[in-house]
C-alpha cells in the first residue's frame, strides 16, 4: 500500500495530474493506493472558520468572510466568467478568507505560502520546517487528515509530489509529522521542483535521514523499482482520477488536465530551464494520447481539457485536429509554421480548441535568432492573425531582460505588441531569470541571485547594461502604461491566470477589453 500525497499551495483549480498519472501505472500493476489532493483539502479547510484569526475585521474582510460560502460556489458558476469585475471581486474576497485565517507568521494564498523567518530555496529552512510541523499554517489540517488517513490505510511508502516552490515548505512540514508520527514508513520525494533540485544536486539528497529516496525526472520505473516490481514492461498507463474530488475544485466544471510528453520537443531554446537540465523529450504514442483521451473524458465528463505539455508537438495537434476529443481544450504551443497554416487554425478550432498559450518573448528578431527560438517575428504575427480570425483565444507570453536584449530590443516588442493588441487576448509580462544549471555555458558573469543552495536561478551582469532595475522601469514606466497593452493585462484572471482564463473565452465574457 502506497500513499500518494499532493500538498499545499497551488492552484486548486484542477486535480493534480502527476499522482493521478501515478495512480494510473498503480492500478496497472495492481497494487493498492490512496490519493490525497493535500492542496485542495488544506485549502477549503479555512473556510471552516467563522471569523477571522485575530478576531478584528474591517468591512472588507467583514464582507469576506459573510460570503465565503457563496463566494466558492460562485466561482464554480460559468456566469460568473461573463464579467470580470465580478470575478475579480470574487476571488479577491476568497483569498482574503485565506489571508485572515492564516496563523500569525503565515500567509496563506490562492498560489502562494509563506512563512516568516522560513525560505523554499534553502535545504536548512525546510529541514527546520519538517523539525517543527506545528508551526505550519496547514498543521490542523494535516494532523487530524493524515494521522487517521495513515492510521486506517497503514501505507508501507509515502510519495510527495512537489512541483512548486510555494508546495515546498508545507511539503516538509507534513514529511516531519509523518516522520515523527509513523517512523517506518518509506518517504518518497518527487516532482517537477524535485526534478530540477536534483540536476543541481547531482545526485545528492540534502534531506537524508528525512526523505528516503529524491526521485529526479518521470517518477514511473523509480516507483515500481522502489517497491520491488519489475520495471522491465512499462509503458504509459492512462491516468487516474477518480479517487480525487473532481467536483470541488475552484472552476467552472471539472478541468482535465493531460500530459501528451515530458520534456519539449523543440528543445534548442537558449537558456531555457528544459535544455539546461538535459531533460529528454518522451512522448506518449499518439494512438494511446487519442484513447487516453477517449476513456478519460468519456469517465469525467470534463468541461475542459488542460495539455500539459511544455509545448503541444505539432503531431499531436495534428491528431487533435483530426479527430477531436470531444471536449474544449487548451494548451501550451510553440510558433511554427503549423499554426501560420490558416486552414489548420481552422481545424484546431473545429476540433475544441479554445485558447492556445504562445511564447513570443521578442518583437525583435536578432533577439530571437540570438536565443534559437526557431520562430521570426512575421510568422508570430501570421500566427497571431489566424488564431484571432479562427477564433482561438490568445495568451501571450512575453520575457524581458534575456543578456542578448537592449532597451531598442524592447523597444521592439512594445511596437509588436501594440501593432497585435487586437489579437492579444492575455498578456504575460515576465523578467528573465538565469538558470543555475545553465549558467557555465553563457559567458556571462553571475552572481548569487537568493540566498540559498536549492536556488533554480543566478542573477547576472548584464552585458548592455540592460538590468533589472532598468527592465522594471520600462515594463511599469511605458510598457503597462501604453493605451494598447493596458487593457489587455486587465484581462488577467487575478490568482488563477491561464487556468482560468479559457472560461472567459468559453463564456464569451462581454467585457474583455481587447474585443
Amino acid at each position: 500500500m502506497i500513499s500518494l500525497i499532493y500538498p499545499p499551495v497551488a492552484k486548486p483549480c484542477e486535480p493534480p495530474a502527476g499522482i493521478a498519472r501515478l495512480a494510473g501505472m498503480l492500478s496497472r500493476h495492481g497494487i493498492r493506493h490512496h490519493l490525497i489532493d493535500a492542496n485542495l483539502e488544506g485549502l477549503l479547510h479555512f473556510f471552516g472558520r467563522s471569523r477571522p484569526g485575530n478576531g478584528v475585521a474591517d468591512n472588507w474582510t467583514k464582507r469576506a468572510f459573510k460570503n465565503r460560502r457563496e463566494n466558492l460556489s460562485a466561482v464554480k458558476l460559468l456566469d460568473l466568467y461573463h464579467h470580470r469585475d465580478r470575478y475579480s471581486r470574487t476571488v479577491k474576497d476568497i483569498g482574503r478568507v485565506l489571508e485572515k485565517t492564516s496563523p500569525q507568521g503565515t500567509k496563506v494564498g490562492l498560489s502562494d505560502y509563506a512563512q516568516k523567518g522560513l525560505s523554499p530555496v534553502r535545504s536548512a529552512d525546510l529541514l527546520a520546517a519538517a523539525e517543527q510541523p506545528e508551526k505550519n499554517a496547514f498543521y490542523p489540517y494535516f494532523r487530524d487528515r493524515l494521522g487517521k488517513s495513515l492510521e486506517a490505510a497503514n501505507p508501507s511508502a509515502v510519495g510527495i509530489s512537489l512541483n512548486y516552490l510555494s508546495q515546498a515548505l508545507t511539503a516538509f512540514a507534513m514529511i516531519g509529522f509523518i516522520r515523527r508520527e509513523h517512523p517506518g514508513i518509506m518517504i518518497i520525494l518527487g516532482g517537477g521542483l524535485v526534478t530540477s533540485w536534483g540536476k543541481g544536486l547531482h545526485g545528492k539528497n540534502p534531506f537524508a535521514g528525512l526523505v528516503d529516496h529524491m526521485v529526479v525526472g518521470p517518477g514511473e520505473n523509480k516507483l515500481l523499482s522502489l517497491l520491488d516490481i519489475s520495471a522491465e514492461s512499462y509503458s504509459p498507463q492512462t491516468p487516474d482520477y477518480c479517487s480525487l474530488p473532481r467536483d470541488q475544485y475552484l472552476s467552472p466544471g471539472s478541468i482535465l488536465p493531460y500530459s501528451a510528453s515530458s520534456g519539449c520537443y523543440w528543445n534548442k531554446c537558449a537558456f531555457c530551464p528544459e535544455k539546461a537540465e538535459e531533460n529528454p523529450f518522451v512522448p506518449i504514442p499518439l494512438h494511446q494520447v487519442s484513447a487516453d483521451l477517449a476513456v478519460l473524458t468519456a469517465e469525467a465528463q470534463p468541461k475542459l481539457i488542460h495539455l500539459l505539455d511544455n509545448a503541444i508537438s505539432p503531431a499531436v495537434l495534428a491528431a487533435l485536429s483530426k479527430e477531436s476529443p470531444g471536449v474544449p481544450w487548451y494548451g501550451f504551443a510553440r510558433i511554427g509554421p503549423h499554426l501560420a497554416d490558416p486552414d489548420f487554425c481552422d481545424a484546431l478550432k473545429r476540433s475544441g480548441c479554445v485558447m492556445l498559450k504562445l511564447g513570443v518573448e521578442s518583437g525583435d528578431q536578432h533577439l530571437l535568432d540570438m536565443t534559437n527560438k526557431g520562430a521570426s517575428v512575421e510568422m508570430a504575427s501570421a500566427v497571431l492573425r489566424n488564431l484571432r480570425r479562427t477564433g482561438i483565444a490568445a495568451y501571450v507570453y512575453l520575457l524581458f531582460g534575456m543578456p542578448h536584449e537592449t532597451e531598442r530590443s524592447a523597444r521592439k516588442t512594445l511596437e509588436f505588441t501594440v501593432q497585435h493588441s487586437d489579437a492579444i487576448d492575455f498578456l504575460n509580462l515576465a523578467i528573465f531569470n538565469m538558470p543555475v544549471c545553465g549558467q557555465n555555458a553563457t559567458g556571462v558573469k553571475t552572481r548569487e541571485f537568493y540566498a540559498g543552495d536549492l536556488s533554480l536561478y543566478t542573477d547576472f551582469e548584464h552585458p548592455q547594461g540592460w538590468s533589472r532595475k532598468r527592465v522594471r522601469l520600462f515594463l511599469e514606466q511605458e510598457f503597462r502604461r501604453h493605451p494598447a497593452v493596458s487593457p489587455i493585462l486587465k484581462n488577467e484572471p487575478l490568482s488563477f491566470t491561464s487556468n482560468h482564463a479559457p472560461f472567459f473565452v468559453m463564456g464569451h465574457a462581454h467585457d474583455l477589453d481587447t474585443k
